[in-house]
Order: C-alpha cells, then sequence, then structure tokens
C-alpha cells in the first residue's frame, strides 16, 4: 500500500522527484522571489518583507477546508544521530495538538538511489521524510514559515540547531488543490500545480513578486492562448 504522500505525487506529479529545486522539475509553476536582493541581510526590513510574503502566498495557496501534508526530509548520513536527538522537534513546536503526531509517517531511503545517481560511500546519505496529514488551522505556520526564512541565519527559530552536516526541505501539498508549496530559505518560493489553472491567479495577482530570472520561462506558460501557441 501506498503512503498518501507516493500516492499524491504518483496520482497528480508524475515523476516529480521531490527534491529542491521543485520549479525547474516540473511545470506548471511559479518562482516567487521572496526577499528583496537590493537589502542587505543585516537591513530589519530584509526579513519583514520575506516573511510577509511567504506567510501572503501560503494564505493564498492554502484554505482552512484544504486537506494538508506537512512534508519533512531530513537529509544526512546514514551514521547521523540527528534522529535520536531531535526527532520530531519540528512537529511537536508547530502542530498544535501532539496527538496527532501518533499519525506521522516516516520513510526512510538512500538520497543516491532517490535522486538516481551514483555517489562515493564518503559521499553517501539518507532521507529521513516524515509525513503528517492535516489541515491549515493545526499548524503554527506563520511561525514555521519563519523559522525556515531563518534557516541559514544564525537565529533561535533554526531548525536543525548545531547540525551544519545534515539537510533539511520542508514542503507542504495541498491535496484538495492538487498544489505543492515549497518556500525553501529566505530567497524564494515554489509553488507547483496539477492543472495550471489552480495557480493562474497567483500569476496574475503576485506577478511583481515572480523572480526575473525565470519570468520568461513561466510568461510562456501562462500566456498561451486557447489554440496553445505563446
Amino acid at each position: 500500500m501506498k503512503y498518501p504522500l507516493q500516492a499524491f505525487l504518483a496520482n497528480n506529479f508524475d515523476g516529480l522527484i521531490l527534491s529542491p529545486a521543485l520549479f525547474y522539475s516540473w511545470e506548471p509553476g511559479i518562482r516567487f522571489e521572496i526577499s528583496d536582493p537590493a537589502l542587505s541581510f543585516h537591513d530589519p526590513n530584509f526579513m519583514v518583507q520575506a516573511h510577509h510574503r511567504a506567510v501572503t502566498l501560503f494564505n493564498e495557496v492554502f484554505y482552512e477546508i484544504d486537506e494538508l501534508l506537512l512534508v519533512t526530509d531530513i537529509v544526512a548520513r546514514p551514521t547521523s544521530t540527528i534522529l535520536q536527538q531531535k526527532p520530531l522537534n519540528l512537529y511537536r513546536k508547530y502542530v498544535k495538538d501532539k496527538r496527532s503526531l501518533y499519525q506521522l509517517q516516516l520513510e526512510t531511503f538512500s538520497y543516491g538511489e532517490y535522486m538516481e545517481e551514483e555517489l562515493d560511500e564518503e559521499d553517501a546519505m539518507a532521507i529521513h521524510r516524515f509525513s503528517l496529514k492535516c489541515q491549515k488551522t493545526d499548524l503554527r505556520f506563520v511561525q514555521l514559515l519563519q523559522a525556515i526564512c531563518y534557516e541559514d541565519f544564525n537565529h533561535p527559530t533554526t531548525i536543525l540547531k548545531n547540525n551544519p552536516e545534515s539537510g533539511i526541505e520542508v514542503y507542504f501539498m495541498n491535496l484538495s488543490k492538487k498544489l505543492i508549496f515549497h518556500l525553501y530559505d529566505d530567497r524564494g518560493c515554489d509553488v507547483l500545480a496539477a492543472d495550471q489553472e489552480n495557480i493562474r491567479f497567483l500569476y496574475e495577482q503576485y506577478n511583481d513578486w515572480i523572480l526575473d530570472y525565470d519570468r520568461q520561462e513561466i510568461d510562456a506558460v501562462f500566456q498561451k492562448d486557447s489554440s496553445g501557441i505563446s
């Protein structure tokens, strides 16, 4: 039997490998710029803007009635003790009802096999993938999005504190609307859809937030006419 995440991806994003950078692995998708590159990260407004945009986009993608999957990948060396040290900290901190953690699912697999790459033994890594079915109201999502924005900074909210050899990615799946939301750090956010019409409103309403580097590719998808010619 497939896990809910496996079934969701197979039915709606067939062939997608859940790994950064998602935007370059799936169409249709939109890559948004979250922080202002003109601002120094020492500027107080740097994170204010990043957090505002992250929360705004999240609220547009997820409604309270939507069914979600909160997916967390921890990438670490097979010998790492990170799971013994802090196995569920993210879920304990940002999921309101701790009883729901009994529904948390875990898959562990080789990073090289998953990414279809051949890695030397010294570069071997394992992916520990947690997933929890929930709704938006079950999460302290404002605080979680802030923590993701600060992950590369020396900040109290940092999720993988003192574990420089390990990495973390947090994905939000909208099971109801067939969308994937990935705030990869303070710089940007990818939103993928099974059907481009489900995110056209984001393209139109938040067009100024689209990352200019990828704008031409995104425009080519959303500006096609009914005949499919851009």
